[in-house]
């Protein structure tokens, strides 16, 4: 829903206020449309309409999660709201049940997506939400927004109350400091896989194409790039800081880390150990597919069928120390093996940043609740088990959110998989009921051990056994 925002947004108060309709909120608003007596929930997103990653939409490429990992099956699987519904309602559910495809392509879930946004109430695209406020008076946050015209301009001003704030603004590109003043020069082909799309004719012409990074958007990209350009001919380097192009864990058991058992793990761990142990599960979630590794090896090897090696070079262990244009038409970047301690030059036509993403700041909109606001000791915000900011008790409201909590949550935080859990989390907190019963158990593994107090012994029976005769 586009346009002016109904009155009733600016007059009544709201049970919940979502910000940004990303994957996770539009699974919130979905789960919160089948609450029985209804929940009165808006949510405002900047853009003009749903987008998912579209400069990563690649031909063939696949979510890294089965289908059930949609926006409500997980919490909720007779919800119209669910891929089979969205397959159903475009008559296509017997051609999916013949492909026999668990994980599905990436503009397919986009195109779902797009089609639950298209259709679930109380969504209002092109409004931008400028800061949130605790009103003590009137015990609500008072939302500030601006509506935007089709240019993104602004065209009115508005301000919607609520007991509850959802924030799901999702994460934004990131780009190495060293790379970042060519990134952002006007006519410099350094662009961030985000959007690799708009630029792929660029870089295909390019005569020398580099790409940075080890996860699934560098490895999709250096495949999509090695299947278009002439065999003999590549002229691609894959370049990676980790120390080699590893796969992710896939494992059964290892993916139990997506589970809600190991969130409350996580979540229960001190803080010192949830800051060490996140960096060292980066392959749970920063790996590459194996299909795509094996295509990757499948590709080169069928260019060596007549004789000699692609001109492509993958090199894992690498840092950019720094970089630079050479004359107006090519980069330079300054290289270093973090193993072996040499460092080269390499000089290259165009520049992929395959960097991954970060949580986009917050600070500017939350500005107004930063008095009630409770950090940890690195300055991060305090996140409860049900995903809520830990404020002042004064605040009788909350604020929830969505993958901006993999500090306090884990590696599951931007996951598809725990979307509908998580969702059904923050409803049931919102309620205080529980629309939407959730399992107590949903792993195998049992994270942790079960602590019990020791029976108490009396004191006269508190001897030793030896474990050899004297």
């Amino acid at each position: 829903m586009t346009g002016t925002t109904p009155q009733q947004d600016l007059d009544q108060p709201h049970d919940l206020v979502g910000i940004g309709i990303g994957p996770f909120n539009l699974s919130l608003a979905a789960l919160a449309h089948g609450i029985p007596g209804g929940l009165a929930a808006t949510f405002y997103e900047q853009k003009p309409a749903f987008q998912w990653h579209p400069g990563l939409l690649i031909e063939g490429s696949t979510l890294q999660v089965p289908f059930l990992a949609d926006l409500v099956t997980l919490a909720d699987p007779a919800s119209p709201w669910t891929f089979l519904s969205y397959l159903k309602s475009r008559e296509r559910l017997f051609p999916f049940y013949f492909a026999e495809k668990f994980h599905i392509h990436r503009a397919e879930y986009d195109a779902y997506c797009r089609w639950v946004s298209e259709r679930l109430p109380g969504l209002h695209f092109g409004h931008q939400v400028d800061s949130v406020r605790w009103n003590p008076e009137r015990r609500l946050f008072e939302v500030d927004f601006t509506q935007l015209d089709p240019d993104g301009e602004a065209e009115a001003l508005g301000r919607a109350y609520t007991r509850n704030v959802v924030l799901g603004v999702g994460t934004e590109p990131y780009v190495p400091e060293p790379l970042k003043p060519l990134a952002d020069a006007p006519g410099v082909p350094v662009f961030h896989s985000a959007d690799y799309l708009a630029h792929r004719d660029t870089l295909l012409a390019a005569g020398h194409v580099t790409v940075i990074g080890s996860g699934q958007s560098g490895a999709e990209i250096f495949l999509d790039l090695l299947r278009a350009r002439p065999a003999g001919a590549e002229k691609i380097h894959w370049l990676a800081r980790t120390e080699a192009f590893a796969p992710m864990e896939y494992s059964k058991l290892g993916l139990e880390h997506f589970t809600p058992d190991y969130t409350r793990y996580f979540h229960a761990l001190p803080e010192p150990v949830r800051a060490e142990l996140v960096p060292r599960q980066w392959q749970l979630h920063k790996g590459i597919d194996t299909d795509t590794i094996t295509a990757i090896h499948d590709e080169l090897y069928r260019r060596t069928l007549h004789g000699g090696w692609p001109d492509a070079v993958l090199t894992p262990g690498v840092r950019v120390r720094t970089a630079g244009r050479v004359a107006t038409t090519q980069v330079e970047l300054h290289l270093e093996h973090l193993q072996q301690g040499t460092r080269s030059r390499l000089t290259t036509d165009a520049v992929v940043l395959a960097t991954g993403y970060r949580e986009r700041p917050v600070d500017r909109m939350l500005a107004g609740l930063d008095p009630y606001l409770r950090h940890d000791s690195a300055g991060r915000a305090r996140v409860d088990q049900h995903y809520r900011l830990v404020l002042d008790p004064s605040v009788t409201g909350a604020v929830h959110v969505q993958n901006a909590e993999k500090h306090t949550h884990g590696v599951g935080a931007p996951d598809l998989g725990l979307a509908a859990w998580r969702s059904a989390t923050i409803l049931n907190a919102v309620t205080g009921k529980e629309p939407y019963p959730l399992p107590r158990r949903t792993a195998f593994t049992t994270f942790g051990l079960e602590t019990r107090e020791a029976p108490s012994i009396p004191a006269q029976d508190r001897k030793l056994t030896p474990l050899v005769q004297q």
